[in-house]
């Protein structure tokens, strides 16, 4: 598989040979679907609570007496069926909605959603992407020649003024290779890999 590489100017350049393992590899939509879903629910938290049956601030004492009032029986008013009552399997903050998801459905699915980008030309690679300043105006600039406004810059190193420069830039995010998820890879109209992290990621999905 051969990937576009563009200058400063957005301009295509050259190409160069990437792994067909990694860049080549057939759309798979149930298993991205598999591992997008997974991601997703493995980073959620347990934020919610409701209360049980114990735990509403209801009396314990019997509403009414058993017979002779014409009225359903009823034992406390903290009960499910009452208004106001404490549910049954109520909601907890310890919930845990974490999914297994196996390592190499994990990589599989990431190499169809590259291969896929690269298909669609939204994948781009650059010889190195770097600022001498820690500069938002600097980057923005830099994005504008390019052509970009909606990209995710994958490095293969951190470079503290790439990172603090982008920032405070909606729609632009920096991340190394081993931070780079399929919900960034996906949610970016283009994406910028560097050619030193093309080998990266050529290395940890094969």
């Amino acid at each position: 598989m051969e990937l576009q590489v563009i200058n400063e100017q957005g301009k295509p350049t050259a190409k160069v040979a990437a792994s067909d393992a990694a860049f080549a590899r057939e759309y798979n939509e149930s298993l991205v679907h598999q591992v997008i879903t997974t991601f997703l629910a493995n980073a959620r938290q347990g934020t919610r609570k409701q209360l049980g049956r114990s735990e509403v601030n209801k009396s314990n004492k019997k509403p009414w007496k058993q017979k002779g009032t014409g009225r359903a029986r009823a034992g406390r008013a903290s009960s499910p069926l009452w208004r106001g009552g404490g549910k049954v399997f109520p909601n907890l903050p310890d919930e845990n909605f974490s999914q297994k998801l196996n390592r190499k459905m994990y990589r599989a699915g990431v190499c169809s959603i590259l291969s896929q980008l690269a298909r669609e030309d939204r994948l781009a690679v650059v010889e190195t992407f770097t600022l001498d300043s820690p500069k938002t105006k600097l980057l923005a600039a830099k994005l504008k020649g390019m052509g970009l406004d909606d990209v995710l810059i994958i490095t293969d190193s951190i470079d503290e003024n790439l990172l603090l420069s982008s920032r405070n830039l909606p729609n632009v995010h920096v991340v190394t290779v081993s931070h780079a998820d399929p919900i960034s890879l996906m949610q970016h109209a283009k994406v910028l890999v560097t050619r030193g992290a093309v080998a990266k990621i050529e290395e940890m999905l094969s």
